[in-house]
């Protein structure tokens, strides 16, 4: 079958390294792509939310699956944007519809999913430019530290957690009054901040049935000790230490089941991943947010566990027959170590040039690549992720650390800590 993987990062090249492993594939192809997927696919010059141009490469290539990687065009409905065409309608498309993408797109309404459906999570409220003087009576009577939310989607960037009341209230103004994330921050969710560790949990699902890929912890601070500011990610783990079965059977029962069921309760057809990042507070999960998509980097370490062919797994979510599938994982652990540019996650410069690549190193999925005159360049924040395997996960990053000191590029870093915590 021919298949198009929508998406230019490090999550894309990882599925297109995993999905051109598949007999049942014929042609790949990756729309924007990165000089990463080129060696595994053909890359196609589309914006992500250009979804006439991607209907016509889907016709034009007789594309049988669409799976679509980033957040922006599941929210914006390119899967009914599909449905509604009936030159495409046949066509399966792994990613929610646009109600169901609303897990992501909105954090109010997935506040209010989980509420519904008794799905435990922190304590919150929503507030907009007119009620702002509720919004700062709020925040005075919850316990510091204050976490504030932009309700839509702003490029992971939309969380602000203050230890300051004054503070928080002035930033809650930024947010609802000089749109600070445009608006993305015309609604903000204040919420009860969480003590605990952080994990990601992902969930392949066809509506009815549902498989637990393997869980993975990231770590967001640009410095070591998880210090500095967030950052799309700089390294992932898997599978997590902590998790023990009974904590996994938490998971499953007070979380996952709830949600699979409330997506069915609603009326939300859901065909594709589901991205839960929980935290575990003392002996229990709690969902700090939904994604409706495979996250990065920890796409860099789940996938590559996975045994179960993923496109025969990818073939029956669209079939409705996920049940009919055995998953088998890598029992080894992953890491991934993720080298970004200079200045990266504040300003940076693109078009450095990478080398080493072309040296016998281990696994590297390329996040923010492409083909320049001379060879690979730098063309993003995060640049490139390289993966190992080892008995523990002390033993697969100082693997993947020794393939990034045979890479270079101007302004290169990379935490030297990811798995510190473990």
């Amino acid at each position: 079958m021919n298949v198009l993987v929508i998406g230019g990062g490090g999550r894309e090249h990882t599925l297109c390294w995993k999905i051109k492993q598949s007999d049942q594939c014929e042609t790949l192809y990756a729309a924007p792509g990165n000089a990463g997927t080129a060696n595994c696919a053909i890359n196609l010059p589309l914006s992500v939310t250009d979804f006439e141009g991607i209907k016509n490469a889907v016709v034009e290539y007789s594309i049988d699956l669409v799976i679509v990687g980033p957040e922006e065009p599941l929210v914006k409905g390119i899967h009914d944007y599909f449905l509604q065409d009936k030159s495409v309608s046949h066509v399966g498309i792994i990613g929610p519809q646009k109600a169901a993408a609303n897990l992501e797109g909105s954090k109010a309404f997935a506040k209010e999913f989980m509420y519904r459906h008794q799905i435990p999570t922190a304590s919150y409220a929503e507030f907009t430019s007119k009620n702002i003087s509720e919004g700062e009576a709020y925040l005075a009577n919850t316990q510091s530290p204050y976490v504030l939310k932009a309700d839509g989607l702003a490029a992971g960037k939309g969380v602000v957690i203050l230890e300051d009341l004054e503070e928080a209230k002035k930033e809650l103004r930024r947010m609802l009054l000089e749109k600070k994330f445009g608006t993305a921050s015309s609604k903000v969710v204040i919420e009860e901040f969480l003590s605990g560790i952080e994990l990601s949990c992902f969930v392949l699902t066809d509506g009815e049935s549902y498989l637990t890929l393997p869980m993975a912890k990231d770590y967001k601070r640009i410095g070591e000790g998880d210090t500095g500011l967030n950052t799309g990610g700089m390294g992932a783990i898997s599978p997590v230490p902590f998790v023990s079965e009974a904590f996994e059977e938490k998971i499953d029962k007070k979380i996952i089941r709830p949600t699979i069921d409330g997506l069915k309760k609603d009326g939300m057809p859901y065909k594709g991943f589901v991205f839960i990042g929980l935290i575990k507070v003392g002996e229990e999960p709690k969902v700090i947010e939904y994604n409706v998509r495979l996250g990065d980097p920890e796409t860099e370490v789940v996938l590559p566990r996975l045994k179960t062919d993923l496109l025969s797994l990818l073939t029956a979510v669209h079939a409705g027959r996920l049940n009919e599938i055995n998953l088998e994982i890598e029992p080894k652990t992953a890491a991934t170590v993720m080298a970004v540019s200079g200045g990266y996650p504040e300003a940076y410069e693109k078009g450095k040039q990478i080398t080493g690549l072309d040296e016998e190193i281990g696994l590297v999925f390329h996040a923010g690549t492409r083909l320049g005159e001379e060879g690979v360049v730098t063309d993003g924040g995060r640049v490139l992720a390289a993966t190992s395997f080892g008995k523990n996960s002390n033993e697969a990053v100082i693997k993947s650390f020794r393939t990034l000191e045979k890479i270079n590029f101007e302004g290169m870093y990379y935490r030297e800590d990811i798995g510190f915590d473990l």
